[in-house]
Order: C-alpha cells, then structure tokens, then sequence
C-alpha cells in the first residue's frame, strides 16, 4: 500500500461477480479485512475510517485477474489479526491448491490438531481475508458444502469458477499454491 498516514485504516469496496466486497487496511499493516457485504457478519467501516480506493489499488488489481480466470495466488502485503491457532489455520489455507477443496478433517490434521474440527471451523468462519486466504476452499467430510461468511451460493461460485479455470488450464500446466502471505 502506497505510503498515507500509518495509523489509519482506509476502506473501500469492490463490485465482484459474487458481490459487493469490503477491502479495509492500513499502510503499516497491509490488507486486514476482506467482507462481503450480503453476509450477516459484514464488517462495516468505523467511524475513524478513512474512505480512498487508492492503498487498494494492487489488492483491487489481483482480486480481478482472480475473478477473470488470471490469476490462481495473490502476492499482497496482510495483517490478519487472530489467535496462534487461528493463524495456523489460515496458513494451513494457503496450501490449498487452486480449484481443490479439503476438509475441516484434513485442515485439522494438517495443523496438528485432528480432534479440533470444530475449532478448524470456528477458525475458517473467522477469516478476515476470504478468497486470498481461501477458506471457500474447505468443506464437510461427507463433501457438501457448510458455512460461508459470504453464503453458500457465492462459496459454490467461487469454486465453480476456480474448478472451470483449472479444467481450462492446458494439459500438464500445474497451478502453483498460494504463496507465504503471513
């Protein structure tokens, strides 16, 4: 983000495909909040908040590559807020290959923890940066598809659309996983 004063937080929204976005951050910090607006749990701007698209200019930059088949991992400075295992969760996220899905069983084998399903879930609901920390990415066991800040309708788009890229890809071509973000 382009330098402003670093103590603020600046907001903007983004009109997507799947809907109105939240973006919200600060110049010391990086990106801190992605919400979709049709959810019950849309973060809205503070009062202190300061109005201005231009920090986003890169974050609004890969999010549509992203909504036009482009682009597969986002390269963006973050500052999600969370508790040590929620972190591990969204890391655990992040490998998550493109147009592929895991379950809340996987994710909490892959932390460590396979009896805390229910705590991998509670941790994916709280993901202040769906689609770059791609929790859309996670489904039950029995493979249907549960709980989305954004609703159930935009996490299937959102995998349809990531399903129909990779089956686009030429034959052989790999999808790289999602780059460190934190």
């Amino acid at each position: 983000m382009p330098a402003h004063d670093a103590h603020l937080t600046y907001y903007t929204y983004l009109d997507t495909p799947v809907g109105v976005l939240l973006l919200a951050g600060c110049e010391d910090h990086g990106l801190r909040h992605i919400s979709f607006q049709c959810g019950k749990d849309a973060v809205r701007p503070e009062p202190d908040w300061v109005q201005s698209a231009k920090p986003f200019r890169e974050v609004i930059r890969q999010l549509t590559e992203y909504f036009r088949g482009r682009r597969t991992t986002f390269r963006l400075p973050v500052h999600p807020e969370g508790t040590p295992f929620q972190r591990d969760v969204w890391k655990a996220l992040l490998k998550i290959p493109y147009g592929e899905t895991r379950s809340y069983a996987e994710i909490a084998a892959q932390v460590g923890r396979p009896r805390a399903v229910r705590a991998v879930g509670l941790a994916n609901g709280r993901n202040p940066l769906p689609i770059v920390v791609p929790c859309h990415r996670v489904i039950g066991s029995s493979g249907r598809l549960v709980g989305f800040g954004g609703g159930l309708p935009v996490k299937q788009a959102l995998l349809d659309r990531e399903r129909e890229v990779s089956a686009a890809a030429p034959a052989g071509t790999r999808r790289a996983r999602q780059r460190r973000l934190f």
